[in-house]
């Protein structure tokens, strides 16, 4: 089956469902039913400030409120079938990015919850804590030309079997926006090349044509990556907010084939 519809905004309320529109690139139609199975759960910390955008996302998405999970908590909702980490800045930004939210009572749960092979998103600031956590491998560091960056970028697709990228097609750029000061992925040389060999690539930063080259590496990133996934591939963190490019309110939609992927995904194993 072709990977699945990347869009989510209603083209028509309907009383049994949610019809979502097709693409030209991606001719498959989502269709999403109240009650569908993703059971998400969005974590809070102080500073965050990405969380309403993230569970807005959600919600088109599947039908279903997200569950908010504050970082006291030391449980996540029975029945959670996707973990989220927003972005933001948690406490701050004080230590290390994402430093302080890695070790919060949450965390814990999430750790168990992603070893037995449970989804978790982390976006931004929700990137950085999942490497701060062990979740994943390397470090954000201080953009390459120590400038914050606003604004949008391409990103190429670089698989489409996973739970994360099956809304897109292989080799399919997207337009998001990125909004992070210490969003340059670094990792020693032999981690790099063991992500690169696995496949554990699933977003690189590139030109508006899929070409990654220098000027179109936002912020120094090594191999111009923009997210990975754990070795169980159930674990992604990237840079760029997809959330904020769902709704054709904001003149670009590339974000909801992620989401859409991640709704077909559960549906489809529940």
């Amino acid at each position: 089956m072709q990977a699945v519809l990347a869009t989510l905004a209603l083209e028509k309320p309907a009383s049994n469902g949610y019809v979502f529109a097709a693409s030209a690139l991606l001719p498959t139609i989502l269709v999403v039913q109240p009650g569908t199975t993703m059971k998400s759960a969005v974590l809070v910390f102080p500073g965050i400030n990405r969380e309403r955008d993230m569970a807005r996302a959600l919600k088109l998405a599947s039908g279903q409120e997200a569950a908010m999970v504050w970082h006291a908590d030391t449980a996540l909702p029975k029945g959670t079938d996707l973990v989220v980490v927003p972005g933001g800045f948690s406490y701050g930004d004080y230590l290390r990015c994402g430093a302080i939210a890695a070790r919060a009572p949450v965390m814990d749960a999430v750790r168990k919850f992603a070893a037995g092979g449970g989804l978790v998103l982390g976006v931004c600031n929700g990137f950085q804590i999942l490497c701060e956590a062990g979740l994943l491998p390397g470090v954000l560091m201080r953009n390459a030309r120590l400038k914050f960056v606003c604004k949008d970028v391409h990103l190429r697709v670089e698989r489409s079997d996973t739970p994360f990228t099956r809304g897109y097609n292989a080799g399919q750029v997207i337009r998001v926006p990125v909004a992070h000061g210490e969003g340059n992925y670094e990792a020693d040389e032999e981690t790099v090349k063991r992500l690169e060999d696995e496949g554990r690539v699933l977003y690189r930063y590139c030109s508006a044509e899929g070409i990654v080259d220098e000027e179109s590496n936002i912020n120094g990133a090594a191999q111009s990556i923009a997210g990975i996934v754990n070795e169980g591939g159930n674990v992604l963190g990237m840079m760029p907010h997809p959330e904020n490019h769902v709704e054709d309110i904001m003149g670009c939609t590339d974000g909801r084939g992620l989401f859409a992927g991640l709704a077909a995904h559960l549906e489809k194993a529940a």
